[in-house]
């Protein structure tokens, strides 16, 4: 019986851990963009992160983005920001 539960645990956890890094992709309307300080407010409000190295590709407020994020912690990590048209 322990022969069959070892390996059992062993992929659940690594199926687990896969999950804890998923990344998720949330469509709205920038309210705030704040280069300086690395940050985009969407219009419901939520703040997310963008890494040091992003490259502004001509963001305005207003404009419908995608954001790709994952979350760390209580914060929202942007990974990617692209217009929507």
């Amino acid at each position: 019986m322990r022969s069959y539960l070892l390996p059992l645990v062993l992929m659940a956890s690594v199926g687990a851990a896969g999950m804890a890094f998923a990344s998720t992709t949330t469509d709205g309307t920038i309210k705030a963009l704040d280069m300086k300080a690395h940050t985009i407010t969407l219009s419901d409000g939520t703040v997310y992160h963008l890494p040091a190295d992003f490259k502004d590709p001509g963001l305005k407020v207003g404009e419908k983005v995608a954001v790709v994020w994952t979350m760390q912690g209580s914060q929202h990590d942007a990974s990617a920001v692209t217009v929507v048209k």
